[in-house]
């Protein structure tokens, strides 16, 4: 087995899940729910980003060379959606949870396109294609790094007790705008892709 690999794989999945940096957006998105519906959203996200990220590992080129997709389309694509997401926030309409409307943030946008974006997707593929057979390494680096993610995710609800309603409005507003700001350049990255290549 190869180390280096499976290390790689496991850090450049981590980061760019950003499991951290998205605590307040589950708060955000799964506001007025009960822990334990909570705990319920993240569980799935988790999986299904595993999911998702074994699916592209394995088969990802193909899919994509299939549809005639490209990941610039893929990046402009997730912008999109998290900037629907993000106006949602700054407007103040996630005051109910969305799963009430007919929607599941565990999917969309919490697995697809936060913990498995278009940078995550086009990670794995990469390091699928490294080498001879890093297929164990690869799977490895992604269930660990989905799991350390699903761990620190769980942390939400302690979170969400410590600041507060006030506190959740205040941090629902930042992050709304910043989630934005993010939604823009991965947007602006992937029409740069597609025209200046």
């Amino acid at each position: 087995m190869d180390t280096s690999i499976l290390i790689q794989t496991f850090l450049a999945v981590f980061v760019l899940a950003d499991a951290i940096g998205n605590i307040p957006v589950v708060l955000a998105l799964t506001k007025g729910m009960m822990p334990e519906d909570r705990n319920r959203i993240i569980d799935k996200a988790s999986i299904v980003a595993i999911a998702v990220l074994l699916l592209f590992a394995f088969g990802g080129r193909y899919i994509l060379s299939y549809l005639e997709i490209s990941m610039a389309s893929l990046r402009v694509a997730g912008g999109l959606l998290l900037l629907l997401i993000a106006l949602q926030m700054l407007r103040g309409e996630l005051d109910t949870p969305i799963t009430e409307e007919g929607r599941d943030v565990a999917i969309t946008p919490l697995a697809l396109p936060l913990l498995a974006g278009p940078g995550t997707l086009t990670t794995v593929m990469l390091f699928m294609s490294k080498t001879q057979n890093p297929h164990l390494e690869v799977v490895l680096g992604i269930v660990g790094a989905m799991f350390t993610s699903w761990l620190i995710l769980r942390l939400a609800n302690q979170i969400d007790k410590f600041i507060g309603v006030e506190g959740a409005v205040i941090v629902t507003q930042l992050l709304g705008f910043l989630l934005a700001a993010l939604a823009v350049e991965i947007g602006t990255t992937g029409i740069k892709e597609l025209f200046l290549r």
